[in-house]
């Protein structure tokens, strides 16, 4: 018998969406600036990293694409309440990544991606360590359009996607925490999408 009382139980998508959120087909633009061009990208980009490390190290846009890939597919969840499932991303896994730097001193904890306009977002070193944490640059097969990070952004499926910082130049190893671009604004520096860590007060 028909019982409209009767609790409807999560289809395995909901369960795949944080509270708040709306699942979208489409894949909007946000971002902080207006977006970078390259006309000779193997010129005007490279990846620098410096910090609480050996030394500092530079790749060029060719030394950085030699680099071992992985792909993965993952649901992405933006702070404006759009979340967008099995996205599919390639690109070199952040712990990957660390093998091809010199070694980190004992005293890390935290790192700030630094993007092209001054753009930073901080994240702990374990949170980058996840299996599913890349530095991407291909989406669903195709190289990152520029609105979305060409040459290379940060992806960071667990956090809020302001994290996932686009149109990557830099990453900063740190013994402390440092607040990003967004995080100086009152957004919160958690950005959880579970427990809706939008803002610094949230």
């Amino acid at each position: 018998m028909f019982n409209p009382f009767k609790r409807k139980e999560p289809s395995d998508q909901d369960k795949r969406v944080p509270p708040g959120q709306y699942v979208t087909e489409k894949f909007p633009v946000l971002h902080y600036g207006t977006v970078p061009q390259y006309t000779n990208v193997e010129e005007q980009w490279d990846l620098r990293c410096w910090g609480e490390l050996a030394e500092p190290v530079r790749f060029s846009f060719s030394e950085f694409r030699a680099l071992p890939t992985v792909t993965i597919k993952t649901d992405i969840h933006c702070v404006t309440r759009w979340s967008k499932l099995d996205t599919v991303w390639e690109g070199v896994s952040f712990r990957e990544f660390l093998r091809h730097i010199p070694p980190l001193k004992p005293s890390v904890r935290f790192v700030v991606a630094h993007s092209e306009q001054g753009y930073t977002a901080n994240l702990p070193l374990d949170v980058l360590l996840d299996d599913d944490v890349l530095l991407a640059y291909k989406y669903d097969n195709q190289e990152l359009t520029p609105e979305h990070g060409y040459p290379l952004r940060l992806l960071v499926p667990k956090k809020y996607f302001w994290k996932s910082a686009k149109w990557l130049r830099g990453l900063e190893f740190l013994d402390h925490d440092r607040l990003g671009f967004w995080e100086r604004y009152g957004y919160n520096n958690n950005a959880d999408p579970w427990r809706e860590e939008r803002y610094a007060d949230d």
